[in-house]
């Protein structure tokens, strides 16, 4: 078997491939309509505002013209014209504003709720788990990430646009004014038709070419920095969710060194960040300030030779700082383009690896499931697990003794093996959120399936919908939950269906498996598999708990570790699990797997 390709090889995508992912991702979303209607409106707003900046350049001959003539009454009648025209252009930008940010929220909406999907669909970022790097701190892509990448994906594409109007309207006015321009050294004459329009283009490539060299590791810069920030959040997120046994083990001093280590990885990527945009500043401020002058300079040639009125050098220079503006851009927004690249590349990277999850088939063998007919029952078939996706079948993971197990329908069953092996890796593969291995499984085919696994979870939720977790039980009433709570030893908290807590800090280990055990109660599911949930549970929780799962007489129960009381209780049928590494000469011999718990 093949082994994995390295995360970095196996889920990156070229910038086309980014793009067509996330297009892709966009056009079946829930939002696209609305941000379609939305596009319309701002380019409406975006080709009103082009205009009236149109007519505020040709304003700047008249106005200048009157200024040079000291024609007082022409000098108040074109302040009334720039009166109208800034008025419009104001309510232009009021409007663009806010259309801008709803554009922006319903990206992030679109973006959010679709990498949400994908990484919640059933079984995915378990899988995903195993991939390495590429599956650490998901909460920063779902949340920080999507919402960069929303902003700066409305940002850039308006600027973009608008640019691309204003270049098509403006280059036109600027070609016009300089398309006889002719230069004269001596008795010769060199005319340069449209010079203006070539002076900005090359004006605005130089910069760009320059902007370009030296902030080429700006994208790459950004995309660590938010990876640090992510491992900064999370330790503080661990370090706080676990301030007890912190505290009990004396720990604050490692927790501080872990913490420090993290904040010194931020600090790192930003120091780094600081001197790369330190260096792009001289490039982007430099051709600022020199965009002040450098018209009138381009333009002086022009003027002095009496081409020019003084109105006409303002709007030639008017007509060149739109159309310099326009193709500057890429200069002008070089960090932002950077930034974006980042975060796309972080946001579509994630779900190209959660939807290769999907065809697990690529990395190795996996084991065969299928859906059973109506009457038969758990079947499992020459059944190995391999314990990373990348192992091969020698020296990994675990194997059923049994080559053949069928469970029916109402019986008692333990799955154990020797000690040191690992159950909790057999009963993901029976559940079907860990596929790779070989085999086949032939899944029960009933309308209730629960799995138990020994590690439960807990909404932050009221403790109403705790016990009904994941979908609710339609019809359950209050006097079902509070006698579920008693029968499995939780009776302080039968009068507190309707708080909310953060009940996995609220509850210990026994109390968590009691929660999931009075959930089982209430679903009375047709097959109920539990991972080695009695491991360590106090022998009067255990005697308690198995008195409840006695009652449910129509369920198939299998149970998968070892566990004394529940062989003594429902004296099951048992098969065994071993390890798929064989014993070594030098080995000690394996434990007794025999027909006992």
């Amino acid at each position: 078997m093949t082994q994995v390709p390295d995360a970095a090889q196996a889920y990156e995508l070229s910038l086309s491939g980014q793009l067509r992912m996330m297009a892709g991702a966009f056009w079946a979303s829930r939002v696209r309509n609305r941000v379609l209607v939305l596009t319309v409106l701002l380019l409406a707003v975006i080709f009103a505002t082009t205009y009236a900046t149109y007519r505020l350049n040709q304003w700047n001959g008249p106005f200048y013209d009157a200024l040079e003539r000291r024609d007082i009454n022409g000098f108040v009648r074109q302040l009334g014209v720039f009166a109208v025209i800034a008025a419009v252009l104001t309510l232009l930008n009021v409007v663009q504003q806010l259309l801008n940010q709803i554009t922006a929220m319903r990206m992030r909406e679109g973006l959010s709720r679709d990498l949400a999907d994908v990484w919640l669909t059933p079984g995915r970022a378990l899988k995903l788990a195993a991939a390495g790097q590429i599956a650490s701190n998901p909460d920063q892509r779902l949340h920080e990430d999507t919402r960069i990448l929303a902003e700066n994906t409305t940002s850039l594409t308006i600027g973009l646009v608008n640019s691309t109007i204003l270049l098509a309207s403006f280059i036109g006015v600027l070609w016009a004014i300089s398309t006889d321009f002719a230069f004269t050294f001596g008795s010769r004459t060199i005319v340069i038709p449209g010079y203006m329009v070539w002076a900005s283009i090359v004006y605005a490539l130089v910069g760009s070419v320059l902007s370009n060299v030296v902030g080429s590791r700006l994208p790459r810069l950004n995309a660590d920095r938010y990876a640090r920030e992510a491992d900064l959040r999370s330790a503080l997120v661990r370090a706080g969710e676990n301030l007890k046994p912190i505290t009990l083990a004396r720990g604050e001093d490692s927790e501080r060194r872990r913490v420090n280590g993290a904040i010194d990885g931020v600090l790192e990527m930003l120091r780094q960040t600081a001197w790369a945009l330190a260096n792009l500043t001289w490039v982007s401020a430099g051709f600022g300030w020199l965009a002040l002058v450098a018209p009138i300079i381009i333009a002086s040639p022009m003027y002095f030779s009496g081409q020019l009125s003084f109105g006409g050098l303002m709007t030639a220079v008017g007509a060149f700082n739109q159309v310099n503006q326009a193709l500057r851009w890429y200069v002008a927004n070089f960090s932002v383009i950077a930034d974006w690249r980042a975060t796309l590349a972080r946001v579509s990277f994630f779900r190209h690896a959660l939807l290769m999850t999907d065809t697990p088939a690529r990395e190795g063998d996996v084991i065969h499931y299928r859906q059973g007919k109506a009457g038969e029952g758990l079947c499992l078939s020459e059944v190995e697990v391999y314990g990373e996706p990348e192992a091969g079948a020698e020296g990994h993971g675990i194997r059923l003794s049994e080559s053949f197990c069928l469970i029916n329908a109402g019986e008692r069953i333990m799955i154990n093996g020797d000690p040191g092996t690992d159950r909790h890796l057999f009963f993901q593969a029976v559940a079907g959120i860990w596929p790779w291995g070989r085999g086949e499984i032939s899944v029960p085919l009933a309308e209730r399936v629960m799995m138990m696994p020994q590690e439960s979870y807990l909404p932050n939720a009221s403790l109403r919908e705790v016990m009904t977790y994941p979908a609710g039980l339609p019809g359950v009433t209050d006097e079902a939950l509070g006698q579920a709570l008693i029968s499995v030893g939780l009776n302080r908290l039968a009068r507190r269906l309707d708080a909310v807590e953060r009940w996995d800090r609220l509850l210990d280990k026994d109390e968590e498996i009691a929660l999931q055990v009075a959930n089982a109660m209430l679903r009375k599911p047709d097959w109920l598999i539990m991972d080695d949930i009695f491991e360590g549970l106090e022998p009067e929780t255990q005697t308690r708990l198995l008195t409840v799962l006695g009652g449910l007489s129509g369920s198939t129960l299998i149970y998968i570790g070892r566990s004394p009381e529940f062989a003594r209780t429902f004296t099951p049928r048992i098969f065994h699990v071993s390890s798929l590494h064989p014993a070594q000469p030098s080995d000690p011999a394996p434990g007794p797997t025999g027909d006992t718990a």
